[in-house]
């Protein structure tokens, strides 16, 4: 594919990113959403290492979405902190952070990025865990149109790649996948909350 349609799919990638970031920070100051704090520092820390082993895998400009998205993740944690998201931490929580920060030392012994985005993928899918009970048992406080714009800012990162493999695009493609499900759960809970809500 021409490296001029790349950079056009890179493009509406990061002008994705910013349309499902900007409204979604917003509502976090105004206390409509209520992130799980943990979730978003898995997938912060997830996506910033998963843009870094792309890069080796000569993912190209279709990373760049990916490397920008970590860091702005990582700030929605960090506002949830601040703004007392959901903080109910567990054991699990904790297990979920503990593997993600190893996959460092182990992308380093391995010296395959492959490993470490398999690895990474797994983690950060299970990071929707926590986000995903809470979607279940209170749909309201998440937002739909944030989960579906970072599905297809997904589909617009593999659009992009310069290189496909496991390596570059397991991880967006089940990020698309994971989201299309919690769209589905919020979209399914929000009806059935509805007539319980009405009565």
């Amino acid at each position: 594919m021409d490296i001029g349609l790349k950079l056009m799919f890179s493009g509406l990638a990061i002008v994705l990113t910013f349309m499902a970031f900007v409204p979604y920070i917003r509502s976090i100051l105004a206390g409509s959403t209520r992130p799980h704090v943990f979730s978003w520092f898995i997938w912060g820390i997830t996506t910033v290492i998963v843009f870094f082993a792309q890069i080796e895998a000569e993912g190209g400009v279709g990373a760049w979405p990916m490397g920008l998205s970590g860091v702005v993740t990582v700030g929605v944690a960090v506002l949830a902190f601040i703004k007392r998201g959901d903080i109910s931490i567990t054991r699990t929580d904790w297990f979920f952070l503990t593997v993600a920060l190893a996959s460092l030392p182990f992308w380093y012994v391995t010296s395959d990025p492959l490993w470490t985005v398999v690895l990474l993928t797994f983690v950060d899918l299970l990071g929707f865990g926590p986000t995903m009970r809470k979607a279940y048992d209170r749909p309201h406080e998440e937002s739909q149109l944030f989960f579906l714009s970072f599905m297809l800012r997904s589909v617009f990162v593999i659009l992009a790649l310069e290189q496909y493999s496991v390596t570059t695009v397991l991880f967006p493609l089940s990020i698309a996948v994971a989201c299309t499900c919690l769209l589905i759960i919020v979209a399914y809970r929000r009806r059935v909350l509805l007539p319980n809500a009405a009565g």
